[in-house]
């Protein structure tokens, strides 16, 4: 992934006003990011527990995502599995998060729900950069760029769902 501005981030949003798209929380560590190995962005708002973001280039544009996920606590014995990179982790470690559609479908309240890596690095558990907390990735026969193909595809069939 390309290395993203603040205003690049803010101007993508699909669902969400462009007012509260000026007001959500952007991390303020964009020249840290690892781009090479992002395949999209992904934050969590430190000022609302509940709330994260993501953005990724589809189609020769960004398209920002606002998400929300509950807030309640699994047991660390809980297991789940994230639909994207199919990376487990115990207790929190993957959350529904769910998503008001673009237009009018999301002015009326519709959304749309997935189960992702709560710290939504999915990018790096793929790569093997990251490892999950008593959690863990199944050997696989396909090649970390099949991996990465598979994750993408997993987002954008999200994304479609949202009306992107």
């Amino acid at each position: 992934m390309r290395s993203l501005t603040e205003q690049d981030i803010r101007n993508s949003f699909i669902n969400c006003s462009k007012g509260e798209a000026k007001r959500l929380a952007i991390p303020r560590d964009l020249g840290e990011r690892p781009w090479d190995d992002l395949d999209f962005l992904g934050w969590r708002d430190p000022g609302a527990p509940d709330r994260s973001y993501l953005v990724v280039e589809r189609a020769d544009r960004l398209v920002g995502v606002a998400l929300r996920f509950p807030s309640s606590q699994r047991g660390f014995l809980h297991r789940s599995m994230c639909s994207l990179c199919l990376t487990t982790h115990p207790g929190n470690g993957v959350s529904l998060m769910t998503a008001r559609k673009a237009g009018a479908a999301g002015r009326e309240g519709n959304s749309v729900g997935v189960y992702m890596c709560t710290d939504l690095a999915c990018s790096l558990y793929v790569r093997g950069k990251k490892v999950p907390e008593a959690g863990g990735r199944f050997q696989e026969s396909l090649t970390e760029e099949e991996q990465i193909a598979r994750m993408m595809a997993n987002l954008s069939a999200f994304l479609d769902k949202l009306g992107t």
